[in-house]
């Protein structure tokens, strides 16, 4: 629950230090008097977006400081997995700055506004005049059966399950899609990859075919040269050879007369060795040439195939043939891949919606206990709101659809009147019939949530004289449970509470400044009264206001 408020620099207010006691608070005041503007530096401190409007003094920081008691409300969780130090009276802080730039702290540990939001979920629900009318709406209608029903783990658990499902249901249908794209492909890339495979290309295959068929090709002016190469370096008498070796001859016979000419014998021998080399390989080169057209019909053919697939590929290399063709596998073998990725997908979502199956079953049957029960709380409490014909008609009905709460519709009918039928609770419930309905409904909620603090704006609106009173007795009763406030205009709900806090407005020079106080014993019979009378306050109203506080 919370325990003490602390305002400063925010809107009409310059500073603000109140203290609340568990039960049923009262705020009462004019209007305009800045009840909003205590609600707004809540809202703050709970995590709504702030900008620089916020600011009385726009030269200086605003700061709201709200401290709560959470040692009964089962909150460690949720500082755990956050992160943060867990105090039994937790201190939550909204700063904002005059750059516009907001900060928040709990127990002076950073947090973002997403974890502000959270946080306040679980200490305080504000139900603002325009909230009753979400009472109409499915999901808040489905929210107060399933309290009611304890759907709570079910419906998470089924919520962690249904996101996973979508997730498998959104990358099949891509796979598919990716699926279908390919197919159109694949046989083309088959063929493709069919006709590189046959001709069983090698790295550097290329060079070597050329170089092969230039041999071929050209076999009897190779082999002419090489025999006239081989003929003038052998012949007997001029050959090459034979003279190098008689130049060789003559060098020994002077080789001692000097190192230069050593030198040159050095040389000479070298080089009548390599012209050795030469001519054993040009005899080897003549042995290997062989006219031999098969061979060379075959070359032919394999490098035009080589030279048609370069052309359709579009490239250079046999190496990059090559590359392609590992491409075309690595394509064809995702698509394979695809086909058992598929497969597991849609087991995967089989079996997910088998369990999402079962567990909207549980959460149908529990919502189904839940309605009469639901139904018999509200009949009851509404009875005493001056309701006594009043009549709920709550069907659910199963569909195959998954929904983000269920598989489920609901039909929320209501009827005020005997004699009347039926009908939707935002067409045939007024705006008095509607605030009593969401009273009653909190009411009932209460029993079932752990929430600390529940703050009730004008819920009143539309009702007065002893329905307003009865509407104050069931507030009462709810504050022994839970932390009550209410906001409100009338003197029958007012004289319920445990404590009232009036909201003033003045004008102090050019100033206007709106201030919360708690209201003593003898203020609050003069406030009383002068909800009944108005601001010149009789004896007869005072006497009201007192027998209104027992």
């Amino acid at each position: 629950m919370i325990i003490s408020l602390s305002i400063k620099n925010y809107a009409l207010i310059e500073k603000l230090n109140i203290d609340f006691s568990k039960g049923f608070s009262i705020i009462t005041g004019e209007t305009g008097a800045g009840k909003s503007i205590i609600l707004g530096a809540l809202g703050l401190v709970l995590g709504k977006r702030a900008d620089l409007t916020s600011l009385k003094n726009k030269q200086e920081k605003c700061v709201i400081e709200a401290h709560f008691e959470i040692s009964k409300y089962n909150l460690h969780s949720f500082f755990e997995s956050n992160d943060l130090d867990y105090e039994t009276e937790t201190i939550i802080r909204r700063e904002i700055l005059p750059s516009g730039k907001s900060r928040a702290f709990v127990n002076d540990s950073p947090v973002n506004l997403q974890e502000l939001q959270e946080l306040g979920l679980l200490l305080i629900d504000i139900h603002s005049q325009h909230q009753t009318q979400e009472l109409s709406e499915e999901n808040v209608q489905f929210e107060i059966i399933d309290a009611i029903a304890n759907n709570q783990e079910s419906l998470l658990e089924y919520q962690v399950l249904l996101r996973s499902f979508k997730l498998d249901k959104s990358r099949l249908n891509a796979l598919l899609k990716k699926q279908s794209e390919s197919a159109k492909e694949q046989e083309y890339n088959t063929f493709l990859l069919d006709e590189l495979a046959t001709s069983n290309l090698k790295l550097g295959e290329q060079a070597a075919l050329e170089s092969d068929f230039e041999k071929l090709n050209n076999v009897e002016i190779i082999k002419e040269s090489i025999d006239k190469s081989l003929a003038i370096a052998n012949e007997e008498q001029i050959g090459v050879m034979h003279n190098l070796k008689e130049i060789k001859l003559s060098l020994q016979k002077i080789a001692s007369f000097s190192p230069e000419y050593y030198s040159l014998l050095e040389r000479m021998t070298s080089l009548a060795i390599e012209f050795d080399d030469i001519s054993v390989e040009l005899n080897r080169c003549s042995e290997k040439l062989v006219n031999d057209p098969e061979q060379l019909d075959f070359i032919s053919q394999k490098l035009q195939l080589i030279y048609n697939l370069q052309k359709k590929h579009q490239v250079s290399t046999v190496d990059e043939l090559i590359e392609i063709q590992t491409n075309l596998e690595n394509s064809l073998l995702e698509i394979e891949n695809l086909e058992t990725e598929t497969l597991a997908l849609t087991h995967s979502i089989q079996q997910k919606a088998t369990a999402l199956d079962a567990l909207s079953n549980v959460i149908y049957k529990n919502r189904v206990e839940a309605v009469p029960v639901l139904s018999q709380k509200l009949i009851s409490i509404l009875e005493t709101l001056g309701m006594p014909n009043v009549r709920f008609k709550i069907n659910i009905n199963s569909t195959p659809t998954y929904f983000e709460n269920g598989k489920d519709e609901l039909e929320f009918l209501f009827s005020a009147n005997k004699g009347t039928d039926f009908g939707l609770l935002k067409k045939v419930a007024s705006g008095g019939e509607m605030s009593r309905i969401m009273l009653a409904v909190k009411a009932v909620l209460a029993q079932y949530s752990k929430l600390p603090t529940l703050i009730f704006d004008e819920i009143d609106s539309g009702v007065s004289g002893e329905i307003a009173n009865k509407m104050g007795e069931i507030m009462s009763e709810m504050s022994q449970k839970m932390q009550i406030f209410a906001i409100t205009h009338l003197p029958q709900i007012a004289a319920k509470g445990t404590a009232h806090f009036k909201v003033s407005k003045s004008t102090i020079g050019e100033e206007t400044l709106s201030e919360l106080k708690l209201l003593s014993a003898e203020e609050r019979v003069v406030e009383i009264a002068q909800m009944l009378s108005g601001n010149v306050v009789s004896d007869s109203a005072l006497n009201h206001a007192k027998a209104l506080l027992g």
